[in-house]
């Protein structure tokens, strides 16, 4: 089945690198290219409906010239590329585009963070993590080549890893050149005899695929750890489990989430 990558685009700082980078990616593994926009259509309230479809149809018009001059100036003439621009919610028009024959990755931006904002993942990624049965890869911004050289797999107990999309996603890599690292991160004085057999298991699954190992982070400070081995910048890949604490929990998300993928510039890839 072909493999397509659907990048949610917004004209924001952070769609020209998304761009790139999903190009960059879709050159080795012969991916189609399709990008969506969501029109904001700001009519009048007591506009009648006629009236309304011709400002929402207009609105529709320029924000498709708009994407294609935008991807022209981007995308390579040897990358397949369509547009999907509406003015639909956005969870409506991706539960459609995901019904279509193609193998789908969803590719968002992420938004900055600043000290005093503590947002840890963009309101729109959020929603498309949370109501969308697809793996997406959130994007931060300074990101403009894919490189998988090394991918390390967030592993918590009340969510165990969805092997089956790992598996999917690894059809998008060069596994040969490759090296997947399954950790875990363990509070003080836990007991991680369960999740050690755990870990081990996965890497044994994966190794006829990979170079394959497995860490667990533990002490009082498992997130420096962390840190010291995830914040390359260039050829790193976060994989976690939707539903895992590491996206869910304010703790989690402030020191791993925020750190590793905004500070040290990690493409975070989320399976369903």
């Amino acid at each position: 089945m072909t493999k397509r990558f659907i990048l949610l685009i917004d004209f924001s700082e952070y769609s020209g690198n998304l761009i790139k980078y999903a190009c960059d990616w879709s050159k080795q593994v012969n991916a189609e290219i399709l990008l969506l926009h969501q029109t904001l259509v700001a009519a009048p309230a007591l506009t009648e409906n006629e009236g309304r479809e011709q400002i929402v149809q207009l609105a529709n018009y320029k924000a498709l010239q708009k994407l294609k001059l935008f991807a022209n100036q981007l995308i390579p003439n040897a990358l397949k590329v369509s547009y999907s621009v509406s003015e639909r919610n956005l969870q409506h028009t991706l539960t459609e585009l995901l019904e279509e024959p193609f193998e789908n990755l969803i590719f968002v931006g992420l938004k900055g963070t600043g000290l005093l904002k503590k947002i840890f993942l963009g309101s729109i990624a959020i929603q498309v993590i949370d109501n969308t049965k697809n793996t997406v890869v959130a994007m931060p911004k300074e990101i403009v080549t894919f490189s998988h050289k090394k991918i390390f797999v967030a592993v918590t107990k009340t969510y165990p890893v969805n092997i089956l999309e790992l598996n999917n996603f690894l059809k998008y890599i060069d596994n040969k050149s490759t090296s997947i690292t399954f950790f875990y991160l363990a509070k003080p004085n836990e007991k991680t005899v369960g999740v050690e057999k755990q870990l081990r298991g996965l890497t044994e699954i994966f190794s006829d695929q990979c170079n394959t190992d497995f860490t667990i982070y533990e002490g009082n400070n498992p997130f420096d750890d962390v840190k010291k081995v995830i914040n390359n910048k260039v050829d790193e890949i976060l994989i976690v489990q939707k539903g895992s604490r590491l996206l869910t929990d304010q703790l989690f998300r402030k020191f791993l989430i925020n750190t590793l993928v905004y500070e040290g510039q990690t493409p975070l890839v989320v399976l369903p």
